[in-house]
């Protein structure tokens, strides 16, 4: 089978398109402005060690990963003393928030009014205390509340960064209750581009779904990372984003609607696996009868490129070697995280032709997979694109580190731009619009400490 490979000057010429030079050329890329941390380096063996289960355990921290700390018992609610004009200026921001796709009737406009009507004083101070925290953390972390976000497992650790009580306190001393509250939209180019479509929608459908878009984006981290990965599932693309540019997109293979959809999450990418092995899952090694067949027959399952081993409790171990017809392909992506999802290669290639790529059973698959995980190494682990072309060639199995900070966004936006930058609608592959649309009718919701959904993790055997 042919093999899409990547030289080692087109990987210097993605890099250059986000005005980033490769270590080969001036030396470690440096994209946080830190020293960086010493690289452990890249290990290679002709026939490596079982490859974890679908399961793996959590590592270490990487260096400059953001650690998003256990969320303390509520305290009481921020309250701050209010003169007249800030308080206007926060209903005036009440009265044009639905510019930004939220509601004003929210906020109670007409109370805030009469408030302020009677002047200073304890119930001005407490009414307005209370609704900028309200509009604040709607804008911070979103409206739709976490039972109306199906399979979301992204934490958001803006709450942690910005607490309330501190915006609350930054907007009184600076008094500037907009500027405050404007810091909290999201920066994404999407979020400016659903902003403008929402001033010009007339289609009440249209409306709600731009509505639920803006806010998918206040779910997500205020700020993503200098260099990220973020997948929109019902878009099917994958893109690296590097200073803020789009230096690359990727058609991705997604998970099939039902008990295999892919969940969304927000991770960090740990490894680098060229040419990674497959354990092959129970289901298949005992549900199907692999094992047993390759037991009994070393031959064929050296020339299928298997390695079988069987403990002293008779359990079967599966191994797919490294080779074009592994499972996983020439790379894997390494993101621990408890719904073994990760993002890797695939033999079959031409399944990335096809229109409609909700195929697999929870896992991304990459297009242009080996030019994927070189970029990734160059940029977060500092090789050189000619030893990303050695490890890549080299058939052996190779896990390069990461040693700066690389978050993954698997996200769900039915409306967002496509790859070549034009706003349009995705369709809703999962039916996931209309719990969220349908909280957008209900009274909103007090926030509470809860950051992600808390339905039961789907952990599938086969997750590819």
């Amino acid at each position: 089978m042919a093999r899409t490979m990547i030289s080692g000057t087109l990987a210097v010429a993605l890099l250059a398109q986000a005005g980033v030079a490769s270590a080969a050329q001036n030396g470690p890329v440096d994209l946080t402005a830190q020293a960086p941390a010493p690289r452990p380096s890249a290990t290679s063996t002709p026939n490596p060690a079982p490859a974890p289960a679908a399961s793996p355990s959590a590592p270490a921290t990487a260096p400059g990963a953001p650690v998003v700390q256990p969320t303390p018992a509520p305290l009481p609610p921020p309250l701050a003393e209010w003169s007249v004009a800030d308080a206007q200026a926060l209903l005036a921001a009440i009265r044009g928030i639905g510019a930004e796709g939220l509601f004003s009737r929210d906020y109670e406009p007409t109370a805030l009014a009469a408030a302020i009507a009677k002047g200073p004083g304890p119930d001005l101070n407490a009414l307005a205390s209370r609704l900028f925290v309200w509009l604040a953390e709607d804008l911070r972390d979103g409206r739709t509340p976490m039972t109306a976000r199906i399979q979301w497992f992204a934490v958001d650790p803006d709450q942690d960064v910005r607490p309330s009580s501190a915006l609350l306190a930054e907007a009184m001393e600076k008094h500037d209750v907009p500027g405050v509250l404007a810091s909290l939209n999201p920066t994404h180019p999407d979020y400016a581009e659903l902003k403008s479509m929402l001033t010009k929608a007339k289609d009440p459908t249209q409306i709600a779904m731009i509505r639920a878009n803006m806010d998918r984006w206040r779910w997500l981290a205020h700020d993503l990372g200098l260099q990220y990965l973020i997948i929109n599932v019902p878009e099917q693309e994958l893109r690296l984003t590097v200073n803020n540019k789009v230096i690359r997109s990727y058609r991705a293979i997604v998970g099939k609607p039902g008990k295999t959809a892919t969940p969304q999450l927000a991770e960090q990418v740990r490894n680098v696996v060229f040419n990674p092995t497959w354990t092959v899952p129970q289901s298949i090694v005992k549900g199907e009868g692999l094992g047993a067949r390759l037991i009994g027959n070393p031959a064929s399952a050296r020339r299928q490129g298997y390695a079988v081993s069987k403990s002293a409790d008779g359990t079967i171990t599966v191994v797919q070697q490294p080779g074009a017809n592994n499972s996983l392909g020439l790379m894997k992506l390494d993101m621990p995280n408890e719904h073994a999802i990760y993002i890797h290669d695939t033999p079959n290639r031409a399944l990335f032709n096809l229109p409609s790529r909700a195929l697999s059973h929870g896992c991304i698959r990459a297009e242009r997979a080996s030019e994927l995980a070189m970029t990734m190494a160059i940029l977060g682990a500092d090789i050189t694109p000619d030893q990303g072309v050695e490890y890549t060639l080299s058939g052996k199995y190779t896990k390069v580190p990461m040693t700066k900070t690389f978050p993954v966004y698997i996200t769900y936006f039915t409306v967002a731009r496509d790859v070549n930058g034009l706003m349009r609608s995705f369709s809703d592959l999962y039916g996931r619009d209309a719990p969220v649309i349908a909280s957008f009718a209900q009274p909103r919701q007090l926030h509470t400490s809860q950051r992600k959904s808390n339905e039961a993790v789907i952990k599938l055997d086969n997750p590819l």
